[in-house]
């Protein structure tokens, strides 16, 4: 056989999708695009085929995307070559010749050579391969054999075992999403909300008979017109964002990486606003169309399953207007929301009050859903409308999952207009995971939790409180205004605070109950906040904080709320240390609101109950005596019991070793661990400490650091993992011990510590740095605060510059928020007595962080 040159249609393939992404850009238009992008490599196969000769006998089909006649710049053109038989030796070698030319011409080709006979066999074995017989379309060759091919599909094709698989592998494919469409780089294409669930639409239509695309699933009576043009605006905006993701990226890429977020909302002209970046507004559209097509996936699967599957069942009445019909809510007649409004809240406070109900009749859940439009201002304004919301609020189970109904089915964002403004709002604050809705109904969740029994091992203290809370429906109200004026500018709690106390007091809550939600809310960070940064030891810390909480009532309720929204937030942000942080300040606090703080101040007591421990690993009465006498008071505030037993026992009889101690155990925290170091002082001490921990990936929590009267350092140190490796903390005690202790060796150099970079998330969302330098209240030195993003190695650059400056570090708050951290330290030095000292020591660390 000659060769063929295929030069000419290499270049009219080039200059063909040039063309089309140079009119596409200049006037977009997706469907036009696909199908004519489509078109052109029809016809390039078609050339391909006829210069090869392929047989007369053999057909050339496109199957999946291709099929459809939806070509995206990047996507690989899927085809089914259909041959009468078994192909002979000379035909393979014609075949093996075409698939080269394809690849030659520029055509990511992906095929597959079958008889009719094999097509029907690997179509009964995989489901995703009958998925794309399903939308084969003819390209070149024998028709006839593309109809028999269609014939004998057809015949074999079973509606409701290819119903049951595309569920299957709709599930199977949300769970790599972890079940979420709102991830910080969603997938286009396969997300929850993306493309991919509105083609499972088309395909179970097609198993039902319905075709015409959503004109016919109106046709079918599932959806009104106004609703199928609703959902085809959506699909066609999906479609263009991921033609320009294509173009943009030059390739095939389907997830919105940070990378181009900010041109792709350029090219579609988006601009940034006073308080929305470009690319922010570009994801709230996307989260917000995702968020629609997940509602309609729902709806019209349900819709669908009911025509292949028809419930027999016989219904079991609940009440006047609803009824359970195989584990499903169903309104008792169609019109039910049109003629009783109110049925709009009810339905959901029926649904929560039903545990056993797994979702709600298709046909109830398209007229809830077309219901919603309802909700409007008088709607709002009626008092037996709040009534029955305050009444879910109370209900005593389900109020989670009716909650979350009402947000995925477009009610509770008409219901609390505020809500609605911050549906698909991304949060690129980087430790923030979650968009602000899915991050309030989380920590709403999160609340909810805590008065399941079956958790209450996971928080106990935080458990205790929920269930002695008299008002928890309070605390509910806290979490859904908690966040919901972020976006609009300004102090985002202060204004929550005001929406919130007028929504309260229009639900009928008295002055207290509403002051207390509204305070809640304005308040919310300010536990978090304290634990995480302040000396909590310091009895003029807890002083502060319980003067601005007031009351134990007010105090237990912020515990609760700052707990569901840590926890809220990312499952990174959370840990055992701040639990214990937290639980600490609220004892403590508690105690100073019940009348006093002796128990924090008082030395002699916890000198004798840690003699007490002492005496437990059969250490005599005075083992400690030889350490505390070089000790001020300030030690005994700031540590424990249990801390001051375990030191004592480790240093007995080596108070004044020249060598330097480490000691690690377990953290009584429940994770991680603590480390003891005790040597006579360094002055680049704080440094080799923060230098070893990084070079070992492990993250400092906090940093308690003592100097003794007789010129030793005593420090203590909270550490963690910091890349999760799944290290057994119990086999690590000892190389820390040994190698840190090696390390501060006065005779061993300074060893440096890798510098670590920017993830994409930190240099496309950048957050502001700061730093501040401002004396401590209590009149101990002054307290560094710094706020940037995090990188390795970044503690041990500020511990040098510190180093420098000759400034020591009495104590840190380590606060790793996702990829920021909001770090604070008390230090004390000669140079900072003068404001030229202090504005010198901000640069420089400014210099280093930044």
């Amino acid at each position: 056989m000659s060769q063929t040159p295929f030069g000419d249609l290499r270049e009219r393939l080039k200059s063909g999708r040039a063309a089309l992404a140079s009119a596409y850009l200049e006037k977009p238009g997706a469907t036009r695009y696909l199908t004519q992008h489509a078109a052109l490599v029809d016809g390039v196969l078609s050339e391909i085929s006829a210069r090869l000769d392929l047989p007369a006998s053999f057909c050339l089909a496109a199957v999946g995307g291709y099929g459809r006649g939806e070509l995206f710049p990047g996507s690989d053109v899927d085809v089914l070559l259909l041959l009468p038989h078994d192909p002979t030796a000379e035909q393979q070698a014609i075949l093996e010749y075409w698939v080269q030319a394809c690849w030659d011409v520029g055509l990511e080709i992906g095929h597959s050579v079958r008889t009719v006979e094999a097509c029907i066999v690997e179509a009964d074995a995989d489901i995703t391969v009958e998925t794309n017989q399903l939308e084969a379309r003819f390209v070149w060759g024998a028709a006839a054999l593309f109809d028999e091919f269609g014939r004998r599909f057809q015949a074999r094709f079973d509606a409701q075992h290819f119903f049951d698989g595309k569920l299957a592998e709709q599930q199977a494919r949300h769970a790599r999403f972890d079940d979420s469409a709102y991830k910080l780089e969603p997938n286009l294409k396969d997300s929850p909300g993306g493309l991919r669930d509105l083609h499972t639409i088309h395909w179970l239509a097609q198993a039902c008979g319905i075709t015409g695309g959503w004109n016919g699933v109106a046709r079918a009576g599932l959806l009104t017109q106004a609703e199928a043009r609703r959902i085809a605006r959506e699909e066609r905006s999906l479609s263009a964002l991921r033609i320009h993701l294509h173009i943009l990226a030059g390739r095939r890429e389907d997830r919105l990486a940070f990378d181009y977020q900010t041109d792709l909302a350029e090219r579609l002209g988006l601009a940034t606003t006073a308080h929305k970046r470009a690319g922010e507004r570009l994801m709230q559209g996307y989260y917000r169309a995702a968020k629609l097509i997940q509602r309609a996936n729902d709806i019209l699967i349900q819709s669908l399953r009911v025509r292949l599957f028809p419930v027999t069942a016989p219904p079991e009445p609940i009440d006047a207007d609803f009824q359970l019909r195989a584990r499903l809510l169903e309104a008792r007649n169609p019109d039910l929301f049109e003629r009783k409004p109110d049925a709009l809240l009810r339905v959901f406070i029926v649904y929560a009050q039903h545990p056993e109900l797994v979702g709600f009749e298709p046909a109830t859940l398209r007229a809830l859903w077309r219901g919603r439009t309802r909700i409007d201002a008088a709607f709002r304004a009626h008092p037996a409308h709040r009534a029955l919301f305050m009444t879910l609020l109370r209900q005593p189970v389900g109020i989670t999952r009716s909650l979350r109904a009402m947000h995925r089915y477009g009610l509770i964002g008409r219901y609390i207009p505020a809500f609605g403004r911050i549906i698909g709002q991304m949060q690129h604050d980087l430790f923030h995971v979650y968009t602000v809705d899915e991050h309030i109904l989380t920590v709403l969740r999160n609340v909810r939790r805590l008065t399941v029994p079956a958790y209450a091992h996971e928080l106990p203290l935080a458990s205790r409180l929920m269930a002695a809370f008299d008002k928890p429906e309070l605390l509910y109200l806290a979490a859904l205004f908690h966040d919901i004026a972020k976006g609009r500018g300004g102090d985002h709690s202060e204004r929550g605070a005001v929406d919130a106390r007028r929504f309260c007091r229009q639900h009928g809550l008295d002055k207290t109950d509403s002051e207390l939600v509204a305070w809640l809310v304005e308040m919310h960070l300010v536990m978090s906040r304290t634990a995480q940064k302040e000396d909590i030891s310091d009895p003029g810390v807890i002083a502060a904080f319980a003067g601005k909480i007031g009351s134990p009532r007010r105090l237990a309720a912020l515990y609760l709320l700052t707990v569901a929204d840590i926890r809220g937030t990312s499952p990174k942000v959370w840990n055992a240390w701040k639990g214990k942080l937290l639980d600490d300040l609220y004892q403590a606090a508690q105690a100073r609101l019940a009348g006093g703080d002796e128990a924090i101040a008082d030395v002699a007591a916890k000198q004798a109950e840690a003699r007490v421990n002492l005496a437990l690993y059969g250490l005599p009465a005075d083992a400690a005596d030889a350490l505390w006498q070089h000790l001020d008071s300030r030690y005994f505030v700031r540590f424990d019991v249990r801390d001051m037993a375990w030191q004592a026992r480790m240093l007995w009889r080596r108070t004044d070793t020249p060598d330097a101690i480490v000691r690690a155990r377990l953290s009584p925290a429940g994770e991680g661990i603590q480390v003891l170091v005790y040597t006579p002082s360094l002055p680049d001490l704080f440094a080799r400490i923060c230098g070893f921990f990084a070079r070992i990936q492990y993250t400092i929590l906090e940093a308690k650091i003592h100097t003794t009267r007789h010129g030793y350092a005593l420090d203590s140190f909270q550490v963690m993992d910091l890349v999760n490796r799944g290290i057994h903390y119990h086999d690590f005690l000892s190389f820390v011990e040994h190698e840190l202790a090696r390390d501060l060796d006065p005779a061993r150099p300074l060893q440096p510590a890798p510098r670590g970079r920017l993830s994409r998330h930190q240099r496309h969302h950048p957050y502001p740095t700061t730093v501040r330098l401002e004396p401590d209240a209590q009149g101990r030195g002054h307290m560094l605060s710094i706020t940037c993003a995090d990188r390795g190695g970044l503690l041990f650059a500020v511990a040098e510059v510190l180093m420098q400056h000759d400034v020591s570090v009495y104590a840190a708050k380590i606060d790793t928020l996702g990829e920021r951290v909001e770090d604070t330290f008390l230090v004390r030095g000669n140079s900072l007595e003068t404001p030229a000292g202090i504005r010198a020591l901000e640069a420089s660390v400014r210099e280093v962080v930044q």
